[in-house]
């Protein structure tokens, strides 16, 4: 299979000295030494028991790593101290049931909903805690249909041709700093296989939490959706709070064949220090689809920027984006669409509230290739800001190399006006009651794409985010 990554990033981390710290390694059977080496790497690949072509892959990306540069452009990261993150986690050689969960892992699911969700209406549940997965299900009739649900590790182990296949071919590990970092030390993550004319009808979902500080998070994601087939991938993101960073580094490649549907949805709900810096890509054939679905919350630097390469004639591309950045956050997201085909179409919706001196970015690239006549693109951009001291700013790129397409971009700024305000409260409502209506309102258009039970976290989400925001 040809390798159809496109538009690498440069990312390196700013060099920062080792400082002396305590880490507690209650709870957990194993943990690398704090820093990375080639040494690390082998550590990891040998307790995985991986086969040579992954360590190896493993070990270029590592020097990939080491040589790729810094971005002069997005966030400030320079607060992450590579040299005192513990790269591998390993809190037991079993995978226990639910019953075996910590009851203080139970709660953080509890409040939100999640045990319930399961049995009443979700298809399948796996949890990630640090580097490994210790929770998972799917239903039985999706298994007899083929459906492959599994941890990234598992796949490797039971499918082992199909992710050397498939892996790093829509993201190389020189993609970008980061790309290169997981791939060197990826753990954990998702594995689905979705077989030919097969729809799940049910959400897929998997829950990531960050459970020690000055830890790094690096889950490989894999999705193959083949010719005709749907599904719906969710993904939460959390975190408790800790007093020194730690970092979140994903990658998720999905190959979206001719005919299929993916949905891939994430409801990120960090703590207000995990740097977050995520890589997601589809590779969409012919007339199939793919859905990007990211609201970002938490973390004290988001950017993830999901994108598609709409390799097919008839490819479709969709991104709906939403961004809360509080105080002492920057969310720099956004959404890329490379159209390599002609009639292909991309649609990128990108909304973001900035509150309490935080700040939100877009940064999106739309690229149409000279192939790629009568195809259309729209980007629509829209930031709220609640106060003076909060910033929004849109970088799009776009990059038109055919003179039959549609291309259409669209940003608003606006701010929570006074006569709203006055409206509302003149009907008895209070201030901050108020605000939360208007921002509601404000995204209401893209929580409406979300399941239900999946709207109805969201706006428990944003209705916390917001208490306080008066004043």
């Amino acid at each position: 299979m040809t390798n159809p990554a496109v538009d690498p990033q440069n990312f390196r981390p700013s060099n920062q000295s080792s400082t002396e710290f305590s880490y507690s390694t209650a709870g957990y059977k194993h943990i690398t030494k704090p820093g990375l080496t080639e040494g690390t790497i082998r550590e990891i690949s040998s307790l995985k028991n991986e086969p040579k072509w992954m360590l190896d892959i493993r070990l270029t990306a590592f020097r990939q790593y080491q040589l790729l540069n810094t971005p002069s452009w997005g966030a400030d990261l320079s607060g992450i101290d590579f040299d005192n993150l513990r790269y591998f986690l390993r809190a037991s050689d079993e995978k226990p049931s639910w019953d075996d969960v910590p009851p203080e892992v139970k709660e953080t699911f509890d409040r939100l909903g999640i045990p319930e969700a399961e049995r009443d209406v979700l298809a399948g549940v796996k949890a990630q805690y640090d580097s490994e997965v210790v929770y998972g299900s799917l239903k039985e009739v999706w298994e007899k249909d083929g459906v492959i649900f599994l941890s990234m590790d598992e796949g490797l182990e039971k499918h082992p041709d199909l992710v050397k296949e498939y892996f790093g071919k829509v993201i190389a590990s020189n993609d970008n700093k980061y790309a290169a970092l997981n791939t060197a030390v990826w753990s954990g993550g998702s594995f689905v296989y979705i077989p030919k004319g097969v729809e799940v009808k049910m959400p897929l979902q998997t829950y990531f939490r960050i459970n020690a500080e000055l830890s790094g998070q690096f889950e490989r994601s894999l999705i193959i959706v083949e010719e005709g087939a749907k599904v719906h991938y969710v993904e939460g993101c959390t975190a408790p709070n800790f007093s020194s960073t730690s970092l979140h580094s994903a990658v998720v490649e999905v190959f979206v064949k001719p005919g299929a549907t993916c949905q891939y949805t994430t409801i990120q709900n960090w703590y207000k220090n995990i740097y977050n810096l995520v890589t997601k890509r589809a590779y969409v054939e012919t007339e199939g689809k793919m859905i990007w679905t990211d609201f970002n919350m938490g973390s004290k630097v988001t950017m993830k920027y999901p994108g598609y390469i709409l390799a097919g004639k008839g490819a479709v591309g969709e991104t709906l984006s939403m961004a809360l950045a509080g105080e002492g956050q920057h969310q720099d997201t956004g959404s890329k669409a490379v159209h390599l085909a002609p009639y292909t179409s991309s649609n990128i919706v990108s909304k973001s509230i900035s509150k309490s001196g935080g700040r939100s970015s877009y940064r999106g690239l739309v690229k149409i290739a000279p192939e790629a006549h009568h195809c259309k693109s729209s980007v629509i951009c829209d930031a709220l800001i609640l106060d003076p001291e909060s910033r929004t700013d849109t970088y799009p790129t776009n990059i038109i190399e055919n003179n039959q397409v549609e291309m259409q971009h669209e940003a608003t700024v606006s701010k929570v006006g006074d006569d709203q305000l006055f409206y509302l409260m003149s009907r008895g409502i209070n201030e901050e009651k108020a605000k939360k209506m208007i921002v509601n309102g404000f995204i209401a258009d893209l929580v409406k794409k979300l399941p239900m039970e999946y709207a109805i976290e969201m706006n428990r989400l944003i209705d916390h985010e917001m208490e306080g925001s008066v004043g």
